[in-house]
């Protein structure tokens, strides 16, 4: 097999992810489950945002803002008695879906710095519309009393919730293993490198960028649905810059532009935080220069390092192979 080590890292990973619940509830252990889950949701947010960052070459720094969309549209609903996770569910889809069409079509008329500058702008504008819906809680958020129901399934049961943003995560690895080989894909890519010559040989890069950011946007709403179901919560703090800066971090750590990269690297971060935070209340001085040091070293993120592997095993075996 071409890819043996990054193929076994993502079948050994994705097993215990699929087993991990089930023993969490044997030993009787709860914060593991809610930790899990809790991963996995902003591993979905950060397999989101890869999208556009690490296949698309676009650093947004608010996409914290579709996660908040999706917990408040629970939320909200919630506070009026309505717990139907489909409703609510198709209330995050079409909300993050306007609202990123509207955003997007604006930002990507800039690239760089000015693309980075208004994202942050935008989420930072629906951050002060939360804390100014005072019916809504305001600054202090909005507790969830009432649990989504979808399609039978109870969001309130842990196991429930957990298998949910696992097969939501699955769906959205196994779609971006796709989406890489696909044509939309390859020109993702290639705007990536040389947006000019794309559009020289014909491409509507604007488009293709703007469709992506689009389906990434609906992917970080969805992520932000079962936010608000694990944490029975939602407040404009879900919206600000530091979530959206997690995100990236999550991202670059795990391996920007790989299909596994940000769930490796958001299951590496909140666990450095997890041991860290048992060893030190100071875990952030240690935690900053660890994130560093895997940048500097790993030009690929922490996944990259696999992948690396696979190549150079790959070109090793082909050099020792006898020439046609």
């Amino acid at each position: 097999m071409k890819h043996r080590l990054s193929f076994a890292i993502t079948v050994v990973l994705l097993l215990a992810l699929a087993v991990l619940p089930v023993y969490a509830r044997w030993v009787e252990e709860p914060f593991l489950l809610t930790f899990l889950t809790r991963a996995l949701v902003l591993a979905l947010a950060a397999l989101s945002l890869n999208i556009v960052l690490g296949f698309g070459g676009l650093v947004s720094f608010g996409h914290a803002l579709y996660l908040g969309l999706g917990a408040y549209s629970v939320g909200i609903l919630a506070s009026h008695g309505v717990d139907n996770g489909a409703l609510q569910l198709l209330v995050t889809v079409v909300l993050c879906a306007v609202v990123g069409l509207v955003t997007g079509w604006v930002s990507l008329r800039t690239s760089g710095i000015g693309f980075i500058m208004i994202t942050l702008a935008f989420a930072q504008m629906f951050f002060y519309l939360f804390v100014s819906l005072k019916q809504y809680g305001g600054d202090d958020g909005l507790s969830i009393s009432l649990r989504s129901q979808l399609l039978g399934l109870d969001m309130g049961a842990p196991l429930t919730l957990y298998y949910t943003a696992f097969a939501c995560v699955l769906a959205v690895v196994v779609w971006t293993q796709h989406m890489v080989h696909a044509p939309f894909g390859m020109v993702l890519q290639a705007c990536r490198m040389n947006e000019r010559r794309m559009n020289a040989l014909g491409f509507h890069t604007l488009g293709y960028k703007l469709s992506a950011y689009v389906l990434s946007c609906v992917i970080a709403g969805v992520a932000g649905f079962l936010y608000a179901n694990l944490t029975g919560y939602t407040s404009p703090a879900y919206l600000k810059w530091p979530l959206s800066g997690e995100l990236i971090v999550m991202v670059v750590l795990g391996g920007m532009g790989t299909v596994l990269g940000p769930l490796v690297g958001a299951l590496a971060l909140l666990v450095c935080e997890e041991v860290l935070k048992g060893l030190t209340e100071h875990w952030p001085i240690i935690l900053g220069p660890f994130i560093v040091l895997v940048v500097l070293l790993a030009r690929r993120g922490l996944y990259g390092l696999a992948l690396d592997w696979d190549e150079r095993q790959a070109a090793r075996h082909a050099s020792r192979s006898p020439s046609a």
